[in-house]
């Protein structure tokens, strides 16, 4: 498997498991399958909902032995309401004890939007801070002080635009070591992709399959299926693989990171095995085609009348 390197030396293996939308009665046994499998990389955040019971897997997995902390990834995230400086240490030592861990090896910024303190998920536009009453580079600041304190080993950003990595990066000597986007054949990324090779910022695909199990009102009525299409079916059909392994193996292959989520046993496994074989040049010439810079994930959620959050994404 490809590993994603970083400036110090550490290594992330490329493909890792998803945790979004994981039920809590499944994703605590989600989590052990994968690591007593081999998987050394799991992607987390606070606003999942389940990092006590992810966390509950490190405990039991760790403690048998087999598998050993420092050998792991974990990546969590930093929710849209601890944006404030004085919020933002809290909440990555809440995440640290649901996780029941010491250290983070990757914590992120989840969105570049700001909501009020005791807001979860926003309801009106009086529920958001705008971007100067809680500065991204007040809560970069804060991300850096918890890297100083040995709290977390690396630092980024997710759903950042070239716009709104370009800002940071105007403001601040330390550069975000990662960017975790939405990325796949149907929203390719190419120009964000070389601003961050450019850079030296790593990247990681969300939602590589295409997050269709996602809420119904997070979903386009007419969206189409990554799974279902003819030519990453062809493709699959080609090299004796499934829809799903073509789609992780293309990311991967890129250089990037991956973190299909799944809490079926049979397809956690399958998942890992994307890097069985290699997509050839014509491969990738046909799915390049495929790029119609579709979301699934749009940011709209955060687009109400009277708040500063239009356009998140800059398109």
């Amino acid at each position: 498997m490809k590993q994603l390197k970083f400036k110090n030396g550490d290594t992330m293996d490329a493909i890792g498991l998803g945790t979004w939308k994981s039920e809590k009665g499944k994703v605590t046994e989600a989590v052990k399958i994968a690591l007593n499998n081999g998987y050394k990389h799991i992607d987390c955040a606070a606003t999942y909902g389940n990092e006590a019971e992810v966390g509950e897997a490190f405990s039991e997995v760790f403690k048998n032995g087999k598998v050993k902390r420092e050998d792991i990834w974990v990546t969590s995230k930093l929710w849209n309401n601890a944006h404030k400086k004085e919020d933002v240490i809290p909440a990555l030592k809440q995440t640290l004890k649901d996780l029941e861990l010491d250290y983070l090896d990757l914590y992120l910024i989840h969105w570049p939007v700001a909501f009020k303190p005791d807001v979860g998920f926003p309801e009106k536009a009086d529920d958001f801070l705008s971007l100067e009453e809680a500065p991204i580079i007040e809560t970069w600041n804060e991300m850096l002080k918890a890297k100083e304190q040995g709290l977390v080993k690396h630092i980024g950003v997710s759903n950042f635009s070239i716009e709104k990595l370009k800002d940071l990066m105007a403001e601040t000597d330390h550069t975000p070591e990662m960017n975790q986007v939405e990325l796949h054949p149907y929203l390719q990324q190419n120009k964000l992709l070389e601003f961050c090779s450019k850079n030296g910022i790593n990247v990681t695909a969300y939602s590589p399959l295409g997050s269709g199990d996602r809420p119904d009102e997070m979903k386009a009525a007419d969206e189409p299926s990554l799974l279902e299409n003819p030519v990453i079916n062809k493709i699959a059909k080609k090299h004796g693989a499934s829809p799903g392994q073509i789609l992780i193996k293309w990311s991967e292959q890129r250089g990037t990171g991956v973190i299909p989520k799944s809490t079926n046993e049979g397809r956690i496994k399958e998942n890992l095995m994307s890097t069985g074989f290699q997509l050839e040049e014509d491969d990738l010439k046909e799915i390049a085609d495929l790029d119609y810079h579709f979301r699934y994930v749009t940011g709209k959620f955060f687009e109400m009348e009277g708040n500063s959050y239009e356009n998140i994404y800059n398109d």
